[in-house]
């Protein structure tokens, strides 16, 4: 039970930080691109790398990497935004979205591990 509401209390700062880091994010830019849900998305990748590589204990993990990054990052946003992008037309747009958020949550996450490891 308590591994549940460790996850439960994660989820409910990392789903409002989440919609309130992308409205701050997009409300400067003025094109197609997802710039909010891409920084979110590697943000993310990089905080759970750090925690993994950290070897932190697992009520930390439950709070943190289950709880607030799985509320935090978004796939489903990610996916409706390429489609989007394909939508209007954009589809280089979509293109560079998949592949910098696929490939860069990727690199951010074993950016995070080496930046835990070498401490």
């Amino acid at each position: 039970m308590t591994g549940f509401l460790l996850v439960c209390l994660g989820a409910g700062v990392g789903a409002p930080g989440r919609y309130l880091l992308d409205r701050a994010i997009q409300s400067r830019h003025t094109t197609l691109v997802p710039w909010g849900t891409l920084t979110i998305n590697l943000s993310g990748s990089f905080l759970l790398g750090v925690l993994y590589g950290s070897e932190v204990n697992s009520d930390v993990l439950l709070l943190v990497g289950t709880g607030f990054c799985g509320a935090f990052t978004t796939y489903g946003t990610f996916a409706f935004e390429s489609v989007r992008l394909v939508e209007e037309g954009a589809i280089w747009g979509a293109f560079g979205n998949i592949s910098v958020s696929v490939l860069g949550g990727l690199g951010a996450a074993m950016l995070g591990i080496a930046v835990a490891t070498a401490s």
